[in-house]
């Protein structure tokens, strides 16, 4: 298939004009995005709770371990029920249940009297995060039109960072001013209440995805729709696009593993695996969880190092809204290749830092400044761009169970990565641990290099039957 920036659509689209669907679309995309910022909020909150809840409820080595990443199993099982869930009841439906979740999971570990207990919710908690995580990036790929489609799904890694960034703050806020109280952290975790409510309220009253509802015969439903979001020539057009490929029998509305072993499919779920894993195996989540301990190995003191902490929050965020800017003027594939160049190479050179320079007051703020530095990267290229083609690339019939299998093995990854990262780094030091990232690193460029396609420019039903001819 031609990796060129940009193809015209199959079927000839008028301009999107700008009017009322306008504002429309642009609240459809923040209410859903509320689901980012719990999805990033719930996994970001734990980096300064945990010392916290270690003392109130006596946590050990193992049972903190267990407490962390719980969490993060749930999200990949989550992510896998959640797809199934989207593909059968709806989009709309899956987001305002999923916002359910989150309220129960979150005041459960509210009151958790025991570690078994804040467990249990910990991982109800996980399952909400993994079905947001794949079915929100989805819903905004398939209200979009397609020039803007990199920039409003990408808000929802933007909503994702600014709620690791409000967990962040909130946290730096609370330890300095009532740290002396062990049930701090409760509070900590109680804030992601709010949004859920706003979430749940807010999905009431928006549609749901015109491409579901077209996939579900529903084809009346789906324009009325497109005609609440796209101007109306663009409404009409759009929605003959979406009849000649369910003319062609490429939209069904089933789902199942015999349809993943179809080749053309196949190839699009080992190339969603291999993204999703790679932006795993960046070792970002490792800082997003664990960044106030890194910083402590690296030299800062446990006040400072919570406080240095949320500059990777912030970082993130500046990255990701830079990267916002850029999103559709950029070919997807150049941009994931720059962002696994620059990202190997501040792997390297905190390696290098931490191994060669010599002990002294600067080296910790040296380490902070090359971490931040990849964060910088990572969450302004790869982090977004990996949701993204996520949502992309697949056909309709199987988008929401197959973006799931990807998301359940990105979230296996995410949890392998947390689950070894405190060991290695205490075992074998800063350095060796940022050189194996950079490894993973070349392999990643590789891969991206000769297997991920070019999907900017094209509608959703265009890339599906450019792929589809070329490997079936």
């Amino acid at each position: 298939m031609s990796q060129s920036a940009a193809v015209s659509p199959s079927i000839d689209l008028p301009e999107n004009k700008s009017g009322p669907h306008t504002s429309r679309l642009g609240l459809i995309t923040v209410v859903a995005t509320f689901g980012g910022l719990l999805f990033g909020y719930d996994t970001g909150v734990i980096n300064g709770a945990l010392e916290p809840m270690k003392l109130d409820l006596g946590l050990n080595p193992a049972k903190e371990g267990f407490v962390v990443s719980i969490l993060i199993f749930g999200a990949a099982l989550g992510a896998l029920i959640g797809g199934n869930l989207a593909d059968r009841y709806g989009r709309k439906h899956n987001i305002m249940l999923l916002a359910l979740v989150f309220m129960v999971g979150t005041l459960g570990c509210c009151l958790a009297p025991n570690w078994q207990m804040l467990g249990l919710f910990r991982f109800i908690l996980g399952l909400a995060v993994g079905g947001a995580s794949t079915t929100v990036p989805i819903y905004l790929a398939e209200v979009s039109p397609f020039e803007k489609r990199g920039s409003l799904v990408t808000r929802n890694e933007v909503m994702i960072v600014s709620g690791q960034f409000a967990a962040f703050i909130i946290n730096a806020i609370l330890f300095s001013v009532w740290g002396e109280h062990e049930v701090i952290w409760r509070y900590m975790l109680a804030v992601a209440v709010l949004p859920a409510i706003a979430l749940f309220v807010g999905m009431m009253s928006m549609p749901e995805s015109p491409r579901w509802l077209a996939s579900k015969g529903r084809k009346q439903e789906a324009f009325e729709v497109l005609s609440q979001i796209r101007s109306p020539e663009r409404a009409a057009a759009e929605m003959e696009e979406i009849n000649a490929l369910s003319t062609n029998g490429d939209s069904r509305p089933t789902s199942s593993w015999k349809d993943l072993t179809t080749p053309w499919i196949r190839r699009l779920i080992i190339i969603g695996i291999g993204v999703g894993v790679f932006q795993q195996l960046t070792g970002i989540n490792s800082i997003m969880y664990y960044g106030t301990q890194l910083l402590q190995q690296a030299g800062f003191t446990s006040q400072g190092a919570i406080v240095a902490n949320t500059l990777f929050g912030l970082a993130s965020v500046v990255g990701i809204c830079i990267g916002l800017m850029v999103m559709n003027k950029l070919d997807r594939r150049v941009m994931l290749l720059g962002g696994f160049v620059l990202t190997t190479l501040f792997h390297l050179l905190v390696g290098l830092s931490a191994y060669f320079l010599p002990e002294s007051a600067a080296k910790p703020y040296v380490v902070l400044s090359l971490v931040i530095a990849f964060v910088f990267f990572m969450q302004g290229t790869i982090g977004p761009l990996a949701w993204l083609l996520l949502s992309e690339i697949f056909p309709l019939h199987v988008r929401s169970y197959a973006m799931g299998v990807c998301v359940f093995m990105l979230w296996i990854t995410n949890a392998t990565v947390a689950f070894v990262f405190p060991p290695i780094v205490s075992q074998f030091g800063i350095a060796p641990t940022f050189f194996l990232f950079a490894a993973l690193g070349v392999l990643a460029l590789i891969f991206i290099g000769t297997m991920v396609p070019e999907t900017r420019g094209k509608t959703l039903e265009e890339f599906e039957d450019e792929f589809k001819a070329e490997y079936s």
